[in-house]
């Protein structure tokens, strides 16, 4: 890159807030005297130990080069120079270095304390220091309003399918954001509750150009090449299997360095991801808090150039200015990008008979308006033990009120009708049936039940949402879509019918009318 990066956080200097206390890379001991009688008084007992310099950070690895805070919903502190941030308070008079304050909130000002979210950022410009807005031509793949009276947008009962998405060819240039197409969705961002569900596939990094959604979060799963994303918060590098959360209003840029990717995107209107409750189960189990990693502070000096596309609304918009947005010399909050690896996830499940509800394999959630009820559920299928006994193992037969969009990070993923390949999707809107195909009832009905491994390298994943969804045009006149086939239950036959001589039995011992039918 041409941006001139002097000065590089993520591996050297760190400053966070973990525990509840903030945490600094140096402290200042006031009276040294009375610290090294301490010392000398303390080896009257202490014969060995040792102390933490610093909180705990990942450590940077061949893949990931940049180090990561951990634990979900912390309010963290980082400062890529020591003693930037400042002391007792927000906004100082004169920021030291004349860095400019400037918050960021990601809930209402008013919001619960337990529910507030927000981030200070010292910076070397503010995001306010641009040229202005110009709206950008619309993308024909692009959705944001899912309401039925949108003439591009459609309604299906039947469930749906799509083969992966192509990458783009050699010869054109195809960055994140002109690779997002939409599937579906529900709601759009003025109602401030829904969804929309993207599919991105690109070649060409972002250089010198950024990008921010003021309608939503977004939850990126790449299932083809890393994703190098840089934010105002720091660096992130994310693969196949990790799952990346940038919220509503964040600017960054993502670059390809292992070439083409593509990948899902979730996005919702109105809400934050949250992690579950976990009830009965106690303190542990399913996506542990301490997995989720977060940036430290990472800042570039550059006064080149950059331009910024906002999307409003559905549509796109771009500002320029003279200088990266990516200038954060300190930062300190919650309202925080993160991303998890998704391998970390602690299933839980039956160990006696029958199944418990999907709902234990939900990694984040985000509510609704509705109390109680998920406006989204992100839930994954990994590798993990079923030993259940006297118990059709596989999904039952099944008509949920919740409207069904899963897709294959990697892996292989069976009992359904067409070739479900990594990159491949598919949908089920509420209260449609759906279930195995016949092969795998038989096999599920008639083998020997022994603990087996299920999922095996494989990363299967569903957006669930308690609303019903409209499919996009893209999704529905892509070449991509077919249908799920529905000769994959016709084997399914009515075998009750077979037992009639036995049930009439039956029924005449326990004294009630036979049954007359056919068969």
């Amino acid at each position: 890159m041409s941006a001139v990066r002097s000065f590089v956080a993520a591996n050297r200097i760190l400053a966070l807030r973990s525990t509840g206390n903030y945490f600094r890379s140096s402290c200042r001991i006031t009276r040294p005297s009375a610290s090294k009688s301490f010392a000398i008084a303390r080896k009257n007992y202490s014969t060995s130990g040792a102390t933490a310099k610093v909180a705990f950070a990942t450590k940077p690895t061949e893949k990931d080069p940049y180090q990561y805070q951990v634990g979900f919903g912390n309010r963290f502190a980082s400062e890529a120079i020591p003693g930037t941030l400042p002391e007792g308070q927000n906004s100082p008079q004169k920021c030291k270095y004349d860095l400019y304050a400037e918050q960021m909130t990601g809930t209402s000002f008013v919001a619960p304390r337990a529910e507030n979210q927000n981030a200070w950022l010292y910076r070397i410009r503010p995001a306010v220091a641009h040229q202005g807005f110009t709206k950008l031509p619309d993308n024909p793949d692009l959705e944001n309003n899912f309401t039925p009276i949108n003439p591009r947008v459609h309604t299906s009962p039947t469930q749906q399918a799509w083969h992966p998405v192509d990458l783009p060819p050699s010869t054109s240039s195809v960055d994140f954001i002109d690779g997002l197409k939409s599937m579906g969705g529900n709601g759009d961002p003025t109602m401030r509750e829904g969804i929309a569900i993207h599919m991105y596939s690109a070649n060409t990094s972002m250089e010198r150009k950024a990008f921010c959604n003021n309608d939503g979060d977004f939850l990126i799963l790449p299932q083809q090449g890393r994703l190098d994303v840089q934010t105002e918060f720091g660096n992130l590098m994310v693969r196949p299997g990790e799952l990346l959360v940038i919220q509503r209003g964040m600017r960054f840029r993502v670059a390809f360095p292992d070439g083409p990717s593509r990948g899902y995107v979730q996005e919702i209107y109105g809400s934050h991801y949250e992690l579950p409750e976990l009830g009965p189960l106690g303190a542990n189990g399913l996506a542990n808090p301490r997995d989720f990693e977060h940036p430290v502070a990472s800042f570039d000096i550059d006064q080149a150039p950059w331009e910024i596309v906002y999307k409003v609304c559905g549509q796109l918009h771009v500002c320029k200015q003279e200088h990266t947005p990516f200038d954060v010399v300190a930062w300190h909050g919650n309202y925080v990008p993160y991303k998890y690896a998704m391998e970390k996830f602690v299933n839980v499940g039956s160990i006696s008979k029958d199944h418990i509800d999907p709902s234990i394999f939900c990694v984040l959630t985000a509510k609704s308006k509705t109390p109680g009820t998920p406006l989204a559920d992100f839930l994954i299928f990994s590798p993990r033990w079923d030993i259940a006994s006297h118990t059709f193992r596989p999904p039952y037969y099944h008509r949920n009120a919740a409207t069904e969009f899963m897709g294959l990070i990697y892996g292989i993923y069976g009992g359904r009708s067409d070739e479900f390949l990594p990159g491949s999707c598919s949908y089920e809107t509420g209260f449609c049936p759906h279930g195995v195909s016949y092969e795998v009832f038989k096999m599920a009905t008639e083998g020997e039940l022994k603990p087996e491994r299920v999922h095996e390298d494989t990363i299967a994943f569903m957006f669930e949402s308690s609303m019903m969804f409209t499919l996009s045009d893209y999704a529905m006149k892509t070449p991509k879509r077919h249908e799920h086939e529905p000769k994959m239950w016709d084997d399914l036959k009515g075998q009750f019918m077979n037992h009639l001589e036995t049930v009439n039995a039956d029924l005449k011992a326990a004294g009630l009318p036979e049954l007359v039918g056919k068969k």
